[in-house]
């Protein structure tokens, strides 16, 4: 573990450095290494979740300042705080990840949106294999973050590119697993989304109509109606998303979409509760109210 963890933070550290053959050899090193620790069942859970929660590591540049190891370990870890690393294996990792009431599939979908969103690359390489590991398609990986380029910022999904570009590199995943640019789209609820553009436009559009054009030619009859990554769990991003950067101004329509895309209670409950420990508590304690106004406002 002390390996597969060195890696990790190796790989990352040499992505940063922006060497793109240095990136693609250590991704892959990393991946094959990755891959060996699934492998044995008692190491796999450790191996599928470990790396969750560890804190940012030293890049190589500070640890030559200071004479420092550039690898964070659980051992480092448990030098400076032992009661985060205790936390880390026997809350997050031994408890969180194993509730029942959201898949681990899922479970992906909603850590990886935070971190996208909260542009924390440094966990990014070893969520994107977990979630192609706990059976997220690479086109729906590449479809989370097109649309967390317009949810979280193009930036924002231009970090995910560079370290999703080096994962799907070492996985041999190329073109034909990812989604075209030119598709047919999903059907639409015309009644719905005339609803919504005629709310929209009676708000904003004598005063933003730019954003508000945008916002019905693009998001909601173009981007929205992707079919490679279900209206379903599309949701579940966006909602993972707007908690993860405190957005709790959209969270209403959104989290209503998303039921009504098909998560259930239990579902968004313990999305929520799988992000107090990728946003922070306050996050999730401002989005419980909203939630919870939500459910009781839908009819059972």
């Amino acid at each position: 573990m002390r390996h597969l963890i060195a890696l990790r933070t190796i790989a990352y550290n040499k992505l940063a450095k922006g060497d793109h053959a240095r990136r693609r050899a250590c991704a892959r090193e990393a991946t094959a290494v990755y891959r060996k620790s699934i492998m044995k069942p008692q190491a796999a859970v450790v191996a599928l979740l470990a790396l969750t929660a560890m804190p940012l590591a030293r890049t190589e540049e500070t640890a030559a300042m200071t004479g420092s190891s550039p690898v964070l370990t659980y051992e480092d870890v448990r030098k400076v705080a032992p009661a985060l690393e205790a936390y880390t294996q026997n809350r997050l990792l031994g408890d969180v990840w194993k509730r029942p009431g959201l898949a681990p599939r899922d479970r992906s979908i909603v850590t990886l949106a935070a971190l996208i969103a909260r542009n924390q690359t440094i966990e990014m390489p070893y969520h994107f294999n977990l979630a192609l590991d706990n059976g997220v398609k690479p086109r729906e990986i590449s479809e989370i973050i097109t649309h967390l380029a317009f949810y979280a910022g193009w930036a924002n999904a231009m970090s995910a590119v560079a370290v999703a570009e080096d994962v799907f590199a070492a996985r041999d995943i190329g073109a034909a697993q990812l989604p075209v640019v030119s598709v047919t789209p999903l059907p639409l609820d015309e009644a719905a989304e005339a609803q919504r553009a005629a709310f929209v436009q009676d708000q904003f559009g004598a005063s933003f109509p730019g954003v508000v054009q945008y916002t019905t030619d693009v998001l909601f009859r173009d981007l929205w109606l992707r079919p490679d990554l279900a209206p379903r769990d599309r949701s579940l991003v966006t909602v993972s998303a707007l908690i993860a950067n405190g957005q709790m101004a959209q969270l209403t329509p959104h989290l209503n979409r998303a039921m009504d895309n098909g998560l259930t209670q239990t579902e968004a409950s313990e999305a929520i509760t799988q992000l107090a420990f990728y946003v922070g508590w306050p996050n999730v304690f401002s989005a419980m109210p909203v939630a919870k106004d939500v459910f009781a406002k839908r009819p059972h």
